[in-house]
């Protein structure tokens, strides 16, 4: 099996398990998908899944919004995590709360359920996994879909927040002067290097950091994790191995989210995300960033 070796493989759920189980009670399935569009100038236009959603879905899934439910509707900045209170308003509604599971799927990329599952973890909610290759290998399988509207009966969800798994960007700063973290860029690696795609204000990375692409911890095939060997060589080429604490980064927290899920998945769990990321640090001239 694909999950042979994670020290966590309850972080992931395979599309075997969640057809057998479509029809429990206590399971709540979330599509929490987001499409990204590059717009001139290097900014994105941010396009709620929901259209996408209702044109088909798992069965039984509801649509979890990232963009207006599960962000902070006062920063400047996208995809900001929100107040514990507003995040647990949205799960409730959701039908989300004690004696329930869940499970996160996206339509494109995994990286979105991951977000809301690091956020879900954040707010002290363990009982939650991502759809392992997500609808892409649900689609291919040819398993069952819906276009029929879909809802839980409402819970109380309790906000219980954790401390350490998002970080700003003075922690980031710190940690660059005190050289006790080492810091993972998730965008790709010409992004990285600041030689193509979008640059987020400017071009390049946080000095010091490396780049393990999100992508590169998938198969291209199926979006599937890859296995934990395979995961924790990759982290391991870059020096991230687990003797030091590890904050990601990327555009705004979302591909930050799925390196951070990989590392739990292979045991390195001292892990923080960035949440504004570059689409902060890049626009702020006082911060510095590396070409190369």
């Amino acid at each position: 099996m694909a999950s042979e070796g994670y020290a966590h493989p309850e972080f992931l759920v395979e599309t075997e398990w969640l057809e057998s189980h479509l029809g429990d009670g206590d399971l709540r399935i979330l599509d929490c998908t987001v499409f990204l569009h590059p717009l001139p100038g290097g900014d994105m236009r941010a396009e709620s899944g929901r259209t996408a959603y209702e044109q088909g879905h798992i069965p039984g899934a509801v649509f979890a919004d990232l963009i207006d439910d599960l962000s902070d509707p006062d920063s400047r900045l996208r995809f900001t995590l929100p107040s514990a209170s507003r995040f647990a308003e949205a799960m409730s509604r959701y039908g989300v709360g004690e004696g329930t599971r869940i499970v996160l799927y996206s339509t494109n990329t995994p990286q979105w359920a991951a977000r809301v599952w690091w956020m879900l973890r954040k707010f002290g909610f363990d009982d939650a996994a991502v759809l392992n290759g997500g609808w892409k290998k649900w689609m291919m399988e040819g398993r069952p879909t819906s276009t029929e509207p879909a809802s839980y009966p409402p819970a109380r969800f309790v906000a219980r927040p954790r401390p350490g798994l998002f970080v700003d960007k003075d922690a980031v700063r710190q940690s660059m002067t005190d050289g006790d973290k080492i810091i993972v860029n998730a965008l790709t690696l010409e992004q990285h290097r600041g030689t193509g795609g979008n640059d987020y204000g400017r071009a390049g990375h946080i000095p010091g950091s490396v780049c393990v692409p999100t992508r590169s911890l998938l198969d291209p095939e199926t979006d599937c994790f890859l296995p934990a060997p395979e995961l924790r060589a990759i982290f391991a080429e870059a020096g991230v191995t687990g003797d030091r604490p590890v904050i990601t980064y990327c555009g705004g927290g979302i591909a930050a989210s799925g390196d951070a899920l990989a590392l739990a998945l292979i045991g390195i769990e001292n892990v923080a995300v960035y949440d504004a990321s570059l689409q902060e640090w890049a626009k702020d001239e006082a911060l510095p960033m590396e070409i190369g």
